[in-house]
């Protein structure tokens, strides 16, 4: 007996000194490891220094959390069955699921649907926490054939499948005919796990029918008017009340990106900082990922760039401890849309041109994600890049052009196409394809209200400035103002975010003005500058440089001396944030403008 009693202490000691060495590796203290794999921090401390024998269950545990590939479940002693080695729960009595670092569940003590579907979920969310979504999916198929029998394990396997990310403009067909034959199983079932269940089927139906943007990538008979309509029906239903944190976080998840092109960015804020409560409740890694995401693209597009950049920041420190490699993404995504807001064009220029090229072919190569998801989102930072610096010829002669033309089933990159032939002097095709938008969405009238419509109505607006300080495209402006001015006045003000998020395009309210200045209209166009100024100014030089020379051109075309000597002055300003933040075309421009206003001094009065 004390030989096995000795061997079991030197077991013990070779295991929790390997677990204390990987956790600091990590940078998690004992509190968030035992967060992490469902027991106590004290009981964990024992084992940590020796005092008491891990089970194969928790050292498993172990094992995923910290990302050892097996070599911690291999020092662990093979267990003898005693009942006194399980870990104690945080409240005694309590029969309790911790959340992963994905917001799978990984139960205290086996669930009902068994401990191998237990196990193949549990395999599936350390995958999707990598960004391996191809294995983690296979996990998930595996727990969907091990719970044959039962519908509603069966529907926990489809719930994880129906997370994976999707391509960005289309539905995935695959999934919603699965989602729809699991809601059809669930719906003779009673009780509150299967009710729960089915609200959380809907929501991810509801956003897998929203992910459509035309009828060529629609699923037939519904698109993404009825994917939002479930969504508000499905948000009613969770209203009832009765359902647990988890649950609710994965409706509001769901049903916010299934109403995002469909309400004000302000309701879908709402929602956001509904998600990130019960996210904060739940104690859900994966959740809380999820809300902090959300709850910045929602203040950006209201305004509130502070307020988001201090979410950004949080959720620095939220991928930091999970370590996930999809939250990485994320995250580097997020920083490098502030660095091109901000004019960090030297910082973009390292992500997106470096690390980030580096993912999305090696996640391409691997079929680990979608990839086309992470390449529409690398692309569309390297757009606005360029285009920000006056580099918009490198995304022809680089051959970049033909992925924004690829991806011309969204009309978002339609209008970012008709930009970029105006940005670099081709303005008659920039003005054939501006009215051939028109033709295609019935002039606008087939948009969502809200969502990825915005920045493609700014976009489009961005071509009529450039169309109108080119000169001789009356015609084509005539019609063309008319309809995005009275498009972009149905949707409330804000900031145009392209993309879940890619980049801020700019404040609704300069598209505006440039629409207004097309038209002719110099005094109302420079009041939608002068709103669009509290959005910028203080926050983003190059928006505040591009602001300025606008202004300075409304004010030039107004007959007063004293407004034009302002404009002067204005460009000047103008002119030297476009040179302070390396905008080489927007800086021409400026130098054209004050050369045409007549002598540099601006206290000079111009007839």
């Amino acid at each position: 007996m004390d030989d096995v009693a000795n061997g079991v202490t030197e077991e013990s000691g070779r295991f929790g000194r390997e677990l204390r060495r990987r956790r600091l590796a990590a940078g998690l203290s004992l509190a968030d490891l035992a967060g992490l794999v469902h027991c106590s921090r004290g009981y964990l401390s024992r084992i940590e220094n020796g005092h008491r024998r891990v089970t194969r269950e928790l050292a498993d545990g172990c094992d995923d959390a910290l990302d050892a590939k097996g070599q911690l479940l291999g020092l662990a002693p093979e267990s003898r069955g005693d009942t006194h080695d399980l870990p104690p729960a945080r409240a005694s009595g309590v029969r309790r699921a911790a959340p992963t670092r994905t917001g799978g569940v990984v139960p205290a003590q086996p669930s009902r649907y068994g401990a191998e579907f237990d196990r193949l979920l549990h395999r599936g969310d350390t995958s999707y926490l990598a960004g391996r979504m191809e294995e983690a999916d296979a996990y998930y198929r595996q727990a969907y054939r091990q719970g044959a029998d039962d519908p509603e394990a069966r529907a926990v396997a489809v719930v994880r499948r129906a997370r994976r990310w999707s391509d960005p403009g289309r539905v995935d067909h695959e999934l919603l005919h699965l989602v729809r034959e699991t809601l059809a199983a669930l719906r003779t079932h009673d009780g509150t796990e299967a009710a729960g269940l089915r609200l959380r089927l809907a929501a991810h139906l509801a956003k897998k029918l929203t992910m459509s943007v035309s009828e060529d990538t629609a699923w037939p008979g519904a698109g993404p008017e009825r994917g939002a309509e479930l969504a508000r029906r499905t948000l009613e239903g969770l209203a009832t009340g009765g359902q647990d944190d988890e649950t609710r976080c994965e409706v509001l998840t769901e049903c916010r990106w299934g109403l995002y092109d469909f309400v004000p960015a302000i309701e879908s804020l709402t929602i956001s900082l509904r998600l990130r409560d019960c996210a904060l409740r739940a104690r859900s890694p994966y959740f809380l990922g999820e809300s902090l995401v959300a709850l910045a693209i929602d203040q950006f597009r209201v305004g509130r760039v502070h307020g988001a950049s201090g979410t950004v920041a949080e959720h620095r420190r939220h991928a930091a401890r999970t370590r996930s490699t999809l939250a990485r993404w994320q995250q580097c995504t997020l920083d490098t849309l502030l660095d091109l807001w901000c004019g960090r064009f030297d910082s973009a220029t390292d992500w997106i041109f470096g690390e980030s090229r580096e993912i999305v072919a090696g996640l391409e190569a691997d079929l680990a994600v979608p990839a086309d998801t992470l390449l529409q989102t690398r692309l569309g930072q390297v757009y606005w890049l360029l285009r920000e610096q006056g580099r918009m010829a490198e995304l022809f002669s680089s051959g970049l052009a033909d992925g924004v033309e690829r991806h011309g089933y969204f009309p978002v990159w339609r209008a970012g196409f008709a930009l970029a032939r105006c940005e670099v002097g081709d303005h008659d095709e920039a003005a054939d394809r501006l009215l051939a938008f028109l033709r295609e969405t019935g002039d606008c009238a087939s948009l969502p209200p809200h969502g990825w419509s915005v920045p493609a109505l700014v976009l489009l607006a961005e071509v009529c400035a450039g169309l109108d300080a080119r000169g001789g495209y009356e015609t084509e402006l005539a019609h063309a103002v008319p309809v995005l001015r009275e498009a972009l006045a149905r949707r409330p003000a804000g900031i145009a975010l392209a993309g879940w998020p890619v980049v801020l395009v700019g404040p609704t309210e300069r598209a505006m003005g440039l629409l207004a200045l097309a038209g002719g209209d110099s005094a109302t166009a420079l009041g939608h500058f002068r709103r669009a100024e509290r959005l910028v100014v203080g926050s983003s030089p190059p928006q505040t440089a591009r602001l300025r020379a606008n202004e300075a051109r409304a004010m030039l075309r107004g007959k007063g001396g004293a407004q034009r000597a302002e404009g002067v002055a204005l460009l000047r300003s103008a002119l030297a944030g476009a040179e302070a933040n390396g905008m080489r075309l927007l800086a021409a421009e400026c130098r054209e403008l004050m050369a045409g206003a007549g002598p540099s001094d601006s206290r000079q009065p111009h007839g």
